[in-house]
């Protein structure tokens, strides 16, 4: 059944080439006039998994109390002293600026000249309070000392204004939907508007002073991976070359060379061209998709060329040669490329939208493949006229690489094999043991996605420095009823909870409503610090909690929400794993009819959500993976033993890889996820290739050993070429200003080198007790 479908496809395809030639160059047109258009697409909701319970209770009071998504911008002054004339105006022509920013939720805007940052001080007469800086305030030496003494008593110092007085910070939150234009606000033009608005502007703003401004937030972070993101086409463009010159050497035609780099870029276009079709752009993130598309396709094309080839030498026609090569690769082929696809769309388990779209992407691409290198590849090289000395060339250098595997053969000795076996259990269970040890989340402080010397990472790390909230907030929102914020009980257990979490480590300051209430009771008994206590008696527990204004975010309007900020020193998996386990504790061992804590809110909160999402994705994830590379292999080869060959040294290389994820400290987050699917699914072609022409061999009747020198002199050649060809093309990945695109070259050069390696040696020697003795049927 299975030789009489080919049969038909054969018939199809080579019948009618010129016509399907022609059809698609009319389909590579259209899809590169719609990859044209591709565009950048990032969106804050879309790294949100929105399905968590901390992600419910953020959207749930986001438009209370404000989302996550916000930009920090700091001024400082380079002689350390803000209380200037120039400085003031500085900050206050930057506010104005910021208010016009792309997506800006006017509203949400903070720094010293907003009227949402307002100071209370007890007077005479009770309460007397007012914007930090006053509506008349003039640049003179007498308001510069009062406007320092409104910042204390507000209480924002280390929070808006550096606490050595060196700086200030103007905050904003930005919209999903810009309400200037009602659509979808576009980060990169944010990003550019941060620098020439905000940044260009202000540095060096007059002659006399000289200022430093520091930008951080998520639109940031999208500008400068965007920035970085165009170096991807350099490494693109440099990886592409490379891959065409050593293609060139090993195929040593001109025609072969283009035809099989051809498909693979009409791949990519295809690709891109589907996306932007079905309505998708491009995320950030996703940049690195297009690469790899088109090394999967080279990887495929020089299978299918070296096919062709070894026909055309057999003495058969070129329009022979193809149709040969076209049955022989047709099955193994379309299994290595359909495992492929599976392995991406097992990663639509991670309920995160950018790695959903980043699953399609990846997808899409590898089921163009199919098309491109199992179908027009073939057509292509039946137009092809090899040479008469051609042959000859290829003949010397084959007798060469023939010795070669003779000696790569050694593995298939008892003694020898028996020892590579032993070897891999170690390895494998060495490997398995380090796994255990992957860190979730990020290691470092700062923006992982970024180089340390960045300088978004630079800036992150001033503000973290000279100011007391650091860069990171988790908040977390203590919910009750009606005019829970005068309720002693509900207010005293926020206040312990506060204490306690002053203990955890990583926690840097903390900001609630009862802090501020115990401030302003004190105020009214003489500023007296023994009186910096909750009151019991309800009327005066409200009349410490009335002058609080909803403005401050530290409570709804109703009195029935209350958010605890919690500025955290940096965003680390440990830090944000033992915050949110203490949240946890705390309100497991101190259960309340009339609150509760519910997490999260703030950057911090969302990351927290994020690395809980991709643990629990963790090993679903590779048995989804693994499940349907079993699954396929066992369908394609009806044999257990054959699923075994190919799977266990994936699987060995599989935890190599998460080996070498521990000792280069590169932690398991959204953005290196993928990369367990993306290995799998380029690795497991290597195995198929060759236990398939092994399998071949075996069902002609040949014995073990002659049956695997034939698989390694007719498909070993070709994996080895493409192992170290796609290695060494991402491998320049590893220098690219991106540190997650680095990251990414360096573990993607490791998976394509040793997955090349274990097809090589691991698999003959997993075979050699498994296929001890002749057989006819594999």
């Amino acid at each position: 059944m299975k030789a009489r479908v080919i049969t038909l496809l054969e018939t199809f395809v080579f019948d009618h080439r010129t016509k399907l030639v022609v059809g698609f160059i009319a389909l590579t047109v259209l899809m590169g006039w719609f990859a044209s258009r591709t565009h950048v697409d990032a969106s804050f909701k879309k790294s949100l998994p929105l399905e968590h319970p901390y992600i419910q209770t953020f959207t749930e009071f986001e438009s209370d109390f404000g989302g996550a998504n916000r930009v920090v911008i700091a001024l400082m002054a380079k002689d350390g002293n803000i209380f200037t004339p120039e400085f003031f105006a500085a900050l206050r022509e930057a506010t104005d600026a910021v208010f016009f920013l792309p997506g800006v939720d006017r509203a949400q805007v903070q720094s010293l000249f907003t009227p949402n940052v307002r100071y209370v001080e007890v007077v005479d007469d009770g309460f007397a309070g007012g914007n930090v800086i006053p509506a008349d305030f003039t640049p003179t030496p007498a308001n510069f000392a009062r406007v320092k003494s409104n910042i204390i008593k507000s209480g924002k110092l280390g929070q808006l204004v550096a606490n050595d007085f060196s700086g200030a910070i103007i905050s904003a939150q930005l919209l999903e939907v810009d309400p200037a234009t009602g659509e979808r606000i576009d980060y990169i033009e944010v990003a550019n508007a941060l620098e020439a608005d905000i940044r260009d502007q202000f540095e060096g703003w007059a002659v006399d002073v000289r200022m430093g401004v520091h930008i951080i937030g998520f639109a940031k972070v999208i500008g400068d991976i965007s920035d970085g993101a165009r170096n991807v086409l350099f490494f693109f463009g440099v990886a592409f070359v490379i891959t065409g010159l050593l293609v060139l050497f090993y195929s040593q035609s001109l025609k072969l060379t283009a035809f099989t780099l051809g498909c693979a870029t009409i791949a990519v276009i295809w690709q891109l061209g589907a996306l932007n079709a079905l309505g998708f752009g491009l995320d950030p993130f996703s940049i690195l998709v297009p690469f790899l598309i088109f090394a999967i396709g080279v990887s495929h094309g020089v299978q299918m060329m070296r096919a062709y080839r070894a026909e055309a030498f057999s003495g058969h026609s070129s329009v022979e040669a193809a149709r040969a090569a076209f049955r022989q690769l047709l099955v193994p082929g379309g299994v290595a490329l359909l495992t492929d696809t599976l392995g991406f769309v097992t990663m639509l388990i991670i309920k995160i939208e950018v790695i959903r779209e980043l699953a399609i992407t990846a997808s899409l691409g590898v089921a163009v493949i199919l098309i491109t290198n199992l179908f027009l590849l073939p057509i292509l090289l039946s137009y092809v006229q090899l040479p008469d000395h051609y042959q000859e060339k290829i003949a010397a250098r084959r007798e060469r690489t023939d010795a070669a595997w003779r000696r790569v053969c050694v593995v298939m000795r008892p003694d020898v094999s028996a020892a590579i076996l032993l070897l891999c259990a170690g390895l494998g269970w060495w490997a398995f043991g380090q796994s255990q040890k992957v860190r979730i989340g990020d290691i470092n402080a700062g923006m992982p996605e970024l180089r340390q010397t960045s300088r978004y990472n630079e800036d992150s790390r001033v503000i973290t420095e000279k100011f007391s909230i650091g860069v990171d907030i988790l908040s977390v929102i203590a919910e009750g009823g009606p005019d829970a914020c005068v309720d002693y009980e509900v207010v005293t257990l926020m206040d312990q909870f506060a204490g306690h979490m002053r203990t955890i480590p990583g926690v840097q300051s903390i900001i609630s409503l009862p802090t501020v209430a115990k401030i302003v009771n004190a105020g009214w008994n003489e500023g007296s610090l023994k009186w910096r206590i909750l009151p019991s008696h309800p009327q005066a527990l409200a009349q410490a909690v009335s002058p609080i204004e909803t403005a401050t975010g530290l409570l709804n309007a109703d009195g029935s929400v209350m958010p605890i900020m919690i500025f955290l020193s940096d965003h680390r998996a440990e830090t944000l794993t033992g915050v949110t386990d203490a949240v946890k504790a705390f309100a497991a061992a101190h259960p309340s009819d009339k609150v509760r804590f519910r997490l999260a809110s703030g950057n911090a909160g969302v990351m927290a959500a994020t690395n809980e999402v991709v643990q629990a994705a963790q090993y679903p994830i590779v048995f989804w993976v693994f499940g349907a590379v079993i699954t396929l292999c066992l369908i394609t080869f009806r044999s257990i033993r054959a699923m075994l060959c190919i799977v266990l040294p994936l699987l060995l290389v599989s935890y190599l890889g998460y080996a070498l994820m521990v000792y280069l400290e590169i932690g398991l987050k959204t953005s290196t996820l993928p990369v367990v699917a993306l290995g799998v699914g380029i690795g497991v072609d290597y195995g198929i290739y060759i236990f398939s022409r092994l399998s071949e061999a075996m069902r002609e009747g040949k014995a073990f050993e002659d049956a695997m020198f034939e698989a390694f002199t007719r498909t070993g050649s070709a994996v080895v070429f493409t192992g170290l060809t796609l290695a060494i093309g991402v491998s320049t990945w590893i220098f690219s200003q991106l540190k997650f695109q680095a990251d990414m070259g360096v573990l993607l050069t490791f998976m394509f080198l040793v997955n090349m390696i274990a097809a090589i040696i691991i698999l003959p020697a997993l075979a050699r007790w498994l296929y001890r003795r002749p057989r006819q049927n594999a």
